[in-house]
């Protein structure tokens, strides 16, 4: 068997590919329209296709891990996301880039897989520090991606960026074959395809309804419609998980009180993740004559938001000693604080590149030790054959914060905007808005954390599992 900092490293490298995907087109956002021949309405679904399909795959995958083999379904993402960025590579329209895009978002599925790996064959003694590296993935990826991207996009042509993504993936791919361990740990019995059929059409709706809400009118019938048909099929889902045998997931294990607030929480974590990913960006890029931002290129921009994925990489191995002696909770805790001082520092000093650098290196801080005690929270309350699953699920929950920071912020910036040079620009007031709803959900985050239950749950082994 591989040495274990192998299979760590190689997760590791497979979760910064992940996370990566998710700024690879930051850079050419902006010019999508003139790029692809297509009205500004169209080209926000290549954004909004891979935020759906990494929502929708996600929890699948997990369930597909438990029962298939982790590795596997690491493996078959992988060459998704290969295919997804050789579509879009190869595409000069925006359907083929819309597509690859698509198919890009199946990896995200691959960072829950991995930590539930890394339960199955590392050493209890070294799973916490292996999981809190792994999830810091979750915005290091984007943050040192930042910088790569946008040097691509400065010095070559737009279809690089994929090609690149497309040569990354594949690495990634046989490393993954070579150094990880095929999965042994499984769940017998029959996937519940009805259940992930309901879970797709739910969550679509409810995603859509939230990415594209601004844009459609929050009280039109396209976003009523999506909105409420997928709570209603949601709904109907729950009620159907609950009755059969072998459900996708186990909605019993998803009920216990550590494990749904440790979701809750994930939900506001990852809403003030996404509003520091939108809001200060902006600002640094901002025109100085507009009175909001500081006026720096895409790229110095990048250096600048880069150090807060640094910070959460080197915080990796504290916060697994941390974990082991004081518990995950506590983890969860500091990284809530962290990030309302980050908002909080903003509000009062946002004068100064400096500023935003402190600030970023304190959200830095937040995400590192946030999303690392999430993972270690989920899985000290589910039996070992839920891992994947309950990852997946875990990740879809701050999937959902994202989702909803992209659409609130987005909709509070619009709001708050002038003219200038011919286009709208948020405003001062805007921005403070936008501060204290990112602040307001790290609040609410820390607050929920207080409630989680400590005690670690009794590991039953699914009568089911077989070597």
């Amino acid at each position: 068997m591989p040495r274990q900092g192998a299979i760590v490293a190689v997760l590791a490298v497979a979760g910064l590919c992940s996370s990566f995907m998710f700024t690879l087109v930051v850079p050419i956002q902006a010019r999508l329209p003139e790029l692809l021949n297509a009205s500004r309405e169209d080209t926000a679904w290549v954004v909004t296709s891979t935020l759906l399909a990494a929502a929708v795959i996600t929890p699948i995958a997990g369930r597909l891990g438990d029962m298939y083999g982790k590795r596997r379904i690491v493996l078959v993402l992988m060459a998704v996301m290969i295919t997804g960025s050789v579509i879009a590579a190869l595409s000069t329209g925006i359907v083929g880039v819309i597509i690859g895009r698509a198919l890009q978002g199946a990896v995200t599925g691959v960072i829950p897989l991995g930590i539930a790996i890394l339960r199955d064959v590392l050493h209890e003694k070294r799973v916490d520090s292996a999981i809190a590296l792994i999830s810091a993935t979750l915005g290091v990826g984007g943050a040192l991606g930042l910088p790569i991207s946008a040097l691509i996009t400065e010095r070559s042509d737009w279809h690089l960026l994929f090609w690149f993504a497309a040569g990354l993936g594949t690495l990634v791919f046989v490393l993954v074959l070579w150094i990880v361990p095929v999965s042994v740990l499984r769940t017998a019995g029959r996937f519940d395809f009805i259940g992930a059929a309901g879970l797709a059409v739910g969550l679509i709706g409810i995603l859509l309804a939230i990415s594209r809400g601004n844009e459609w009118g929050w009280g039109s019938p396209a976003t009523l419609a999506t909105g409420l048909g997928g709570l209603v099929v949601l709904l109907a889902w729950g009620w159907f998980e609950l009755r059969i045998p072998e459900p996708l997931l186990d909605l019993r294990v998803a009920a216990r009180p550590a494990v749904l607030l440790t979701n809750i929480a994930s939900v506001a974590m990852g809403f003030s993740l996404f509003a520091s990913n939108v809001i200060y960006p902006q600002i640094l890029e901002l025109p100085v004559a507009t009175g909001a931002g500081f006026g720096l290129s895409l790229l110095a921009a990048s250096f600048i938001i880069m150090p807060s994925g640094i910070v959460m990489m080197v915080l990796s191995p504290v916060a697994g000693r941390l974990s082991r002696r004081t518990g995950p909770k506590l983890l969860l805790v500091i990284g809530a604080i962290a990030i309302v001082i980050a908002y909080g520092f903003t509000l009062l000093f946002s004068s100064e590149v400096w500023h935003i650098l402190v600030a970023n290196l304190l959200i830095g801080v937040g995400i590192g030790f946030g999303f690392a005690s999430m993972p270690m929270l989920i899985m000290r309350s589910v039996p070992q054959s839920e891992t994947g699953a309950s990852n997946g699920l875990n990740a879809l929950f701050r999937s959902l914060g994202t989702s909803s920071a992209a659409a609130v912020v987005g909709a509070v910036l619009a709001s708050y905007s002038v003219e200038f040079e011919g286009a709208r620009v948020p405003t001062e007031t805007g921005f403070t808005l936008s501060f204290i709803l990112g602040g307001t959900a790290a609040v609410i985050a820390l607050v929920v954390a207080l409630f989680i239950p400590a005690k670690r749950a009794p590991q039953e082994r699914h009568p089911s599992l077989r070597d």
